[in-house]
């Protein structure tokens, strides 16, 4: 996919972002290692690092949920997604600014592993892949920027939001009768519910905040008063007492 816009500079999403190159370097970086364990025969990194829910359940492997972001199955799986964390990555980090991408995306994942664990707690299925998360990059920019084109297989221009809606109806459909195998719809359709619940949950959460940043101001200013008052009564005092003579 590739998308473009009215400047040239958003073609492919522009320049790649620290936090974007960050990302993309550790998740090649994984997979460099993943590739040398299979040279040497040795299977480490997916058993421990991937998600396996019963791993979770029974051995409180609990770490799973984040690091199975960061491993992937063969060279297109690592491809495709860290083609789309680049395109629409850049744009939501500029967006949001690095603290904000980093929760949405972090969230979307996990949430996108623990609806994974939840469907199967019992599961010895090994999940790996950032795919959950990048499901949730594609619902914020279809939110975000509805009408923006994107070019499915650089070729069929399509607006990104009914790009997302397919994509979300494909994921629920094959979750409920079984798709490919190898392939964890559960966490596609988790990281795009998880991502529209708290992208519609973020007005009420700025709303409490900023009622609790009130309740504060309020507090502060009730204790100035008060202050103020003992200050006021005291020189009142004074006065009364007439002068001091030394």
């Amino acid at each position: 996919m590739s998308y473009y816009g009215s400047r040239a500079s958003v073609l492919f999403g522009g320049p790649a972002t620290p936090t974007i190159k960050t990302l993309i370097i550790i998740n090649v970086a994984v997979f460099l290692l993943q590739t040398l364990e299979h040279l040497l025969g040795v299977s480490f990194l997916v058993p421990y690092f991937g998600l396996v829910p019963w791993r979770v359940t029974h051995e409180f492997f609990l770490w799973q949920f984040v690091t199975y972001m960061f491993l992937h199955g063969d060279p297109f799986h690592l491809f495709f997604n860290m083609l789309a964390l680049y395109m629409f990555g850049n744009e939501l980090e500029r967006y949001w600014r690095r603290r904000g991408f980093l929760t949405y995306y972090f969230l979307t994942g996990i949430g996108a592993g623990v609806c994974s664990w939840v469907v199967g707690v019992n599961s010895a299925t090994v999940i790996i892949g950032a795919s959950g998360a990048i499901y949730g990059l594609l619902l914020a920019f279809a939110i975000i920027d509805p009408e923006r084109i994107v070019l499915v297989s650089f070729l069929f221009p399509v607006k990104v939001k009914y790009l997302v809606l397919f994509m979300g109806f494909i994921a629920f459909w094959f979750s409920i009768v079984g798709g490919e195998p190898g392939v964890a719809h559960i966490a596609h359709l988790g990281g795009m519910l998880v991502g529209l619940v708290f992208l519609k949950g973020r007005p009420w959460l700025d709303r409490l905040r900023l009622f609790q940043e009130q309740r504060k101001r309020e507090a502060l200013k009730r204790q100035f008063e008060v202050y103020y008052g003992e200050v006021r009564r005291k020189i009142e005092e004074e006065k009364d007492k007439g002068p001091t003579i030394h």
